[in-house]
């Protein structure tokens, strides 16, 4: 072999260990997972009561704002029992200021039955005088005692007239519990009148919507999802060898298969405390004495901007992402 074809054949494989070295190197230093999906909070739509669907505000994918009207329900019985319950209050005021005029006129009542009490003991002690001048008879004395006793039957009875009264009334105006009764009613029939319209919780994409008008749903029934245009985030799976330089913190950069050439810059939020496999529906059981030792996958969470830049380029739930961390670096 002649000594420029040893030379160049030095020089090839030179290189070669020069490429993998570096290949080696940044792999180290620049760890990447395209087993990474792009993820967002994903809320589900459900009424808080229960009705007939009157109207569907929103259409499949189109973006709302939050408090968006996104659907109604029938109000016809709602406003029915609004208009009852307002009705009901009106009528507990009106129920509360009447066992309040009860109570004056238990309490006059009281009072008037006091007087006679006093007036039939006098006249009772100014007979038995005369009595006991011999001036009138023992007859009159009898009727005055009488008179006294059934005097002071009245007050007793007019004394439990007046707490009946007291306690029937309860306290005047609006501390009233008749009234406060009422008025709790008259929220909550006011509360549902506004629950007959679902408004966006927050910004966002409408998903999986099969809802129509006159459809019957009950209250807490998941009907469709909204995807929030709010924090965006990567889970990227990352090996477990890849783990050792990976830090809360450092910067990375996530390549969106669904545009290429698009890079997001983000940041590592935190790392997973378990791999993927321990929180499956089946996790393995690796004492089963058939055990293959196999390299596995960690969760590592890297928080990235809500979006490219460009409107044109919306982000969805679930693209497959590139990502790469720089372990040189921190936020």
């Amino acid at each position: 072999m002649s000594r420029s074809k040893l030379f160049l054949l030095l020089l090839a494989v030179a290189a070669l260990v020069g490429g993998l070295f570096f290949w080696w190197r940044r792999q180290e230093l620049y760890p990447s997972s395209d087993d990474a999906y792009l993820q967002a909070n994903i809320l589900t739509i459900a009424p808080l009561i229960g009705g007939a669907v009157a109207e569907v505000a929103v259409v499949e994918n189109e973006r709302v704002e939050r408090h968006t009207v996104l659907f109604r329900l029938d109000q016809t019985d709602r406003q029915l029992s609004n208009e009852a319950a307002m009705a009901q209050v009106e009528l507990a005021r009106h129920t509360a200021l009447s066992v309040g005029d009860n109570v004056a006129a238990a309490s006059a009542q009281l009072a008037g039955a006091r007087a006679s009490l006093e007036n039939a003991a006098s006249e009772l002690a100014r007979n038995q005088e005369l009595l006991r001048s011999a001036l009138v008879a023992r007859s009159v004395v009898d009727q005055a005692l009488a008179q006294r006793n059934e005097t002071a039957a009245q007050v007793a009875v007019a004394q439990a007239n007046l707490a009946a009264a007291r306690s029937q009334a309860g306290k005047r105006g609006e501390d009233n519990a008749t009234v406060r009764a009422a008025v709790a009613q008259l929220k909550l029939a006011s509360r549902n009148l506004e629950y007959s319209e679902v408004i966006a919780p927050s910004a966002g994409w409408i998903a999986n919507l099969s809802l129509r008008p006159g459809q019957v749903v009950s209250a807490g029934q998941p009907l469709f999802s909204l995807v929030e245009d709010g924090d965006w985030w990567v889970d990227a799976n990352f090996k477990e060898t890849d783990l050792q330089r990976i830090r809360r913190g450092q910067p990375a950069t996530v390549a969106i298969d669904m545009y290429p050439g698009i890079e997001l810059h983000g940041t590592v939020e935190s790392i997973g405390a378990g791999s993927g496999a321990v929180f499956s529906l089946l996790p393995p059981q690796n004492a089963t004495g058939n055990w293959v030792k196999v390299t596995q996958r960690f969760p590592v969470r890297i928080k990235i901007p809500s979006s490219p830049g460009d409107q044109a380029l919306q982000l969805r739930v679930g693209a497959s992402v590139t990502a790469t961390v720089d372990t040189t670096g921190s936020e």
